[in-house]
């Protein structure tokens, strides 16, 4: 077989290989948006859509979800234990969940978004609560102003050494997000997200019903996981930015943490903010891993009075 024959049928196979997957993918995503329909409502902005949950009376509350989640994350204990005394508005970060992706991957214009689509609800000095990544966009929120008090869970705030896991690296690439993020959408196995929930939880359980109420597989859609990994991806060098501005910020801030945080190390976080914020509180949680918002719920609506009140 000549070269050029043996690079035509080289190209024929991955030609077919990539039709393939991206048809597997398309029908992956067709069935999760069927299985895990909008469960809010829905703003407008330009033609791009925010979709976000209200539930209760009260002051505003706003609760901002992590990075590779949706505002389901919230709404699986947490929202219901907190609508008695507030009004909790659930969001769903740009690309993620329900809402459109915007051109912009950066915390500012997450927040701009945010801010315009929930305009009409005629907020008042809310309180952002964040877990993990929703905690940068919290703090980014704060310093650009109208934030009665921030609740952080479990929230990266400070540079961290090092790099990201092999994952963010490779999607860093235009290269990589161009072969990864398809194959990944289209054959990641159900086995695989149950061990990749497990270690976020660690060292704690995955508590019971939160697999089949959190929709995986929303996440795991194409633009999703492109959305998601340039959001990640860009979080470092825009902390970065952002340490310098930390001491203008004079709200309540309320740190919560688990000792036992391997995701967003409590030691690079959350300890090292409080000490440089004399108005931040932090609260550890002995044992506890990167989600403490489902373990220890009560220490985290404790928080959010004490931020109130506060």
């Amino acid at each position: 077989m000549t070269l050029p024959r043996l690079a035509a049928r080289l190209a024929a196979v991955g030609l077919g290989v990539a039709g393939l997957t991206h048809r597997r993918a398309a029908l992956r995503e067709a069935r999760a948006l069927a299985d895990y329909p909008p469960s809010g409502q829905f703003a407008d902005l330009c033609g791009l859509r925010l979709h976000y949950e209200v539930a209760g009376q009260g002051p505003d509350l706003v609760m901002i979800h992590g990075a590779s989640g949706s505002l389901r994350d919230l709404s699986f204990r947490l929202r219901d234990r907190l609508a008695d005394q507030f009004r909790v508005i659930l969001v769903d970060r740009p690309g993620l969940g329900h809402s459109d992706a915007i051109a912009e991957a950066g915390l500012a214009a997450q927040v701009q978004f945010l801010r315009r689509g929930l305009e009409p609800l005629g907020l008042r000095d809310p309180i952002i609560l964040g877990q993990s990544y929703g905690g940068s966009v919290a703090l980014h929120w704060a310093l650009m102003g109208g934030v009665k008090a921030l609740v952080l869970v479990g929230s990266p705030s400070l540079p961290w050494p090092g790099k990201l896991d092999p994952w963010y690296r490779l999607t860093d690439t235009a290269l990589g997000r161009r072969l990864a993020i398809p194959l990944a959408s289209a054959f990641v196995t159900e086995g695989y997200i149950a061990r990749t929930t497990a270690a976020i939880f660690a060292p704690e359980p995955v508590p019971e019903g939160y697999e089949a109420h959190i929709g995986a597989a929303l996440t795991l859609r194409r633009q999703a996981l492109a959305v998601n990994t340039a959001q990640v991806n860009a979080l470092r060098d825009e902390l970065v930015a952002m340490e310098p501005r930390y001491q203008s910020l004079t709200l309540p801030i309320e740190l919560i943490h688990g000792s036992e945080d391997t995701i967003v190390p409590l030691s690079v976080h959350s300890a090292p903010l409080s000490r440089l914020l004399p108005n931040a509180r932090l609260t550890v949680i002995p044992g506890a891993g990167h989600m403490p918002h489902h373990a220890h719920i009560q220490t985290v609506i404790d928080a959010v009075d004490r931020a109130a009140l506060r």
